[in-house]
């Protein structure tokens, strides 16, 4: 009996011990297979774009970039600069910026972004070949705006230089667009600011000559098209493009030049995907993506990429950025003492 009884015991022994391996066995199968998910989970990345570029050209980008990224994700939220601004704030109130790139359309805005410690110190192989003044060790110029008149077809006489904005031939017929609104429209603060023979002069004699502020480039152009005003300032590849659909209006290169404000790019210090969002930020800078942006009507800030249509001998002016970044908010605080906030 004893003996029948230290049998028995072997036997359950045996069972628990094989029950024990094969539930070790499981469980190492357990393991194996979740570690093969959090591998697939890990080898698709979803990146959040924070812009304020156009849509058709954000498309263009993103589709260019998932022929060769498949497996990256390019989720967006763009907003013009203003309300761009409204949402990084309200991000860092409620837990922290939940951008991984931010693309926007002025340097101004980004240095901003820079000073407040939301951008990585990242340098994409790729900005390399981009002109130094579209370079910082944080962000870099992924296309350019330029800045000019658009103005009604048939205009007598057809302006000329930035000045025409205050001539008394246009009286109460001219349309700038909002500098607390659009990045763009900041950068031409900026030029104006600060350019001996304008400075913040220039918008009083534009407003005493009843000069009317809108809100965006984009409602110049509508306005100057629809017949409310006769010219206005706006950006170069809208008013170009209105023209080839056949709006009413044409384009000018002003004298002293037409004010170039490059687009920067780059990665947030928050970014939780920042591997992809160097991805996606390099391969904006490289030739294929300053070729997607040029088929938007855009022009590119890769040298030899072709752009838009710049007349021959065309000027182009630029800001002091880094020297307007510092003078930003007393330039804003005088012009919305002439035009209001």
């Amino acid at each position: 009996m004893a003996s029948f009884v230290r049998r028995l015991a072997r036997v359950a022994a045996g069972v628990t011990l094989a029950a024990m391996l094969a539930a070790g066995c499981a469980s190492g199968n357990i393991a194996t297979s979740a570690g093969t998910a959090n591998a697939k989970a890990t080898s698709s990345d979803e990146i959040m774009l924070y812009t304020s570029v156009s849509q058709p050209t954000i498309d263009a980008v993103i589709s260019a970039f998932n022929a060769k990224h498949p497996d990256i994700k390019v989720s967006v939220f763009r907003a013009p600069t203003g309300s761009l601004n409204a949402r990084i704030a309200t991000d860092e109130r409620i837990g922290g910026l939940k951008a991984d790139v931010l693309w926007v359309s002025d340097p101004l805005t980004m240095h901003g972004y820079d000073s407040q410690g939301l951008l990585k110190r990242y340098t994409a192989p790729a900005a390399k070949a981009l002109p130094a003044q579209y370079r910082t060790p944080s962000f870099a110029g992924a296309g350019l705006l330029y800045l000019v008149l658009v103005y009604q077809k048939g205009l007598s006489p057809a302006p000329t230089s930035w000045n025409d904005l205050t001539s008394a031939a246009y009286q109460g017929a001219a349309a700038v667009p909002d500098p607390g609104f659009a990045g763009s429209a900041m950068g031409a603060l900026g030029y104006f600011g600060e350019q001996q023979g304008f400075g913040l002069d220039f918008y009083k004699k534009l407003k005493s000559n009843g000069g009317v502020q809108v809100k965006s480039p984009e409602d110049v152009i509508t306005a100057v098209a629809q017949g409310k005003y006769k010219l206005g300032m706006t950006i170069a590849d809208g008013a170009l493009a209105a023209v080839k659909k056949g709006s009413p209006v044409k384009v000018a290169w002003p004298a002293p030049g037409a004010i170039a404000i490059y687009s920067p790019i780059g990665v947030t210090s928050k970014s939780k995907h920042a591997p992809a969002a160097e991805s996606f930020e390099d391969f904006v800078l490289s030739k294929p993506g300053q070729q997607a942006i040029a088929k938007t009507g855009r022009q590119p800030s890769l040298p030899g990429v072709p752009g838009i249509d710049r007349p021959d001998g065309a000027k182009v002016v630029s800001p002091d950025w880094p020297a307007f970044f510092g003078d930003k908010a007393a330039l804003l605080a005088g012009y919305q003492k002439i035009f209001g906030g």
